[in-house]
Formats: structure tokens, sequence, C-alpha cells
């Protein structure tokens, strides 16, 4: 069978060792879409994502992509008791909690776990966890992740448990958008992920899709970022982490939406397409930001 569950399930997915340096903190900061808007080049705020100097600051969401980010590679399936095909899978949801402001350069070491499977029927959703310390042992943030592979259901697993995020009624705090650029995925996969669903228009078209798609997670960074500088006024330091659930994707020349919320402890919201053919189309749900 492609998933064992028996065999993944508690799989060690071993450590890794990795560094990085101010000028990957610059690059991702540019790859979801810092410093684009006009006047984002005076703007003290702004600068803060994209200049390297005494107050560049580090958007949480760079700590998962920093262990891969100079693999040139496409990512690896090579996960035990799981045999499948890179064009069946899309990124189901990520989360990351970070235990203070990340550092503009370090060394780290992530240890990774395979935890659950999920079986959905028609697909088949599967759990990582990765813990990150300095060489110290300090603990510097966790992940947890999902990936939803389509044609890999039907095993009788586990169909886990939905956690769904209730938005408020009222109004929300924050409404913004963000123009996605026709060069965004081919920037954001010098991040470490070159994965051509989101370069190859070819490959995009076997997998299911018009035409290259964004990565999830550049969405992911773009929300975070807007929510933190429209709600946070740009201080990366008050995120305690992210958490959100890939609902749908974005093709390149679109506009993301986020709407958010903010509570006494975290900041909740949505993203979805704004304007075109697909608007109204979920992009981001179940978005959390802890503050901390």
């Amino acid at each position: 069978m492609p998933i064992n569950p028996e065999i993944a399930i508690g799989a060690d997915l071993g450590s890794r060792t990795f560094s990085w340096t101010s000028s990957d903190v610059l690059l991702y900061h540019l790859g979801v879409g810092a410093g684009s808007r006009a006047g984002d080049h005076l703007s003290p705020t702004a600068l803060r994502y994209t200049l390297d100097s005494d107050e560049l600051q580090v958007l949480p969401s760079f700590g998962v992509v920093a262990p891969t980010f100079h693999e040139t590679d496409p990512p690896p399936l090579d996960l035990p008791g799981c045999d499948i095909n890179l064009a069946q899978v899309v990124h189901g949801s990520q989360e990351i909690a970070v235990t203070g402001p990340l550092p503009t350069s370090g060394t780290a070491t992530v240890s990774t776990t395979l935890t659950d499977i999920w079986d959905k029927g028609k697909a088949a959703v599967i759990w990582q966890e990765g813990v990150a310390r300095s060489t110290s042992g300090e603990e510097l943030w966790r992940v947890r992740s999902s990936i939803f592979v389509r044609g890999e259901g039907g095993f009788g697993g586990d169909r886990g448990a939905p956690t769904a995020i209730e938005l408020p009624e009222r109004a929300p705090d924050l409404v913004t958008s963000y123009d996605v650029t026709e060069q965004q995925a081919l920037l954001y996969r010098l991040c470490g992920d070159r994965n051509p669903l989101h370069a190859d228009p070819q490959f995009a078209r076997a997998a299911g899709f018009a035409a290259p798609i964004l990565h999830g997670l550049c969405s992911y960074g773009i929300v975070l970022r807007e929510l933190t500088d429209g709600l946070l006024a740009g201080d990366t330091a008050q995120v305690g982490g992210f958490a959100a659930r890939f609902a749908g994707v974005v093709f390149m020349g679109e506009t993301i939406r986020i709407d958010g919320w903010r509570e006494d402890d975290r900041v909740v919201a949505s993203a979805s397409i704004a304007g075109g053919d697909r608007d109204g189309a979920p992009v981001l749900a179940d978005c959390v930001l802890p503050l901390r």
C-alpha cells in the first residue's frame, strides 16, 4: 500500500543542523512582499524587514523555511511508510510557535517526527512536528505542519479532529490586501522550495492547475506580515507564532485580501482572493496569531 500508518506514525525523521545569515532573512522578507508598497524604501517600519541595519527584525514565519533555505533540489518525499508522488501533494496547514524574537543570524538543529496520518477518504493528511534548538540547546521555535496527498486516502485510518477557528461577528479591525506579482513564486522559490508546481507551467498543468500556483508558505508569510504591519505596528517581537490552514490556491497576478480581528491575547484572521473571476475564493483559513 502507498501509505502504511503502522510504519509512518511516530517515525523519527532525523535531525539537521543549519545556519542562516541576515542576507537570508532579507531575501525571505522580499519573497513575502516586504518593501513592495510605494514609499516603503523610505519607511522606517518597512525598512526593519529589508535593510541590514541594527533595526533589522525577523518575521517568525522565517523559522519554518530556515532549515531548508539553501536547498536547490525539489523537496524530497522520502517519508517512512509513505510512497507518494510530488504531483499529488499540496501543503495542508502550517504552525510555528517561537520562544522569543528570532535572531537575524545563527545556527540551530531541528529534530522532526512524523506524528499522525489522517484518512480523508479521497486523500491522506500527513503531520510532522519539529523542534529547533540553538547550539547551546535552547529551544528557539516549534513547527507543526501537514501535507494533503490527493488520491491516497481510503486506508481505514482516523479522519482526524477538526480545529476550526470561529471568527468574530463584528467588523474586522483590519482589512488590507496584497497584490501578488507575476514573479512572486520565482522569487520565493529562492527561499528553498524548488517544487516545479510553482514555476513550471507544464508540471502545473499535469497536476491539474491552469498555471503555476503560489507557494502556500509564501501566502502564509504574506498574511502574517500584513497582520503584523496592520495590527501590531510592524513589531515582530509581539508575535508568538502563527497557525493557518491552506484553504485554496493563489495564481500570480491575483490579489490577496486579509481580514483580521485583534482579541485579548491573539489575532484571528482569514485570507481570500479579491477581485477577478475568483473573487472571494479562500486562501488561508483558521488563522491564529498568538501575542507575546
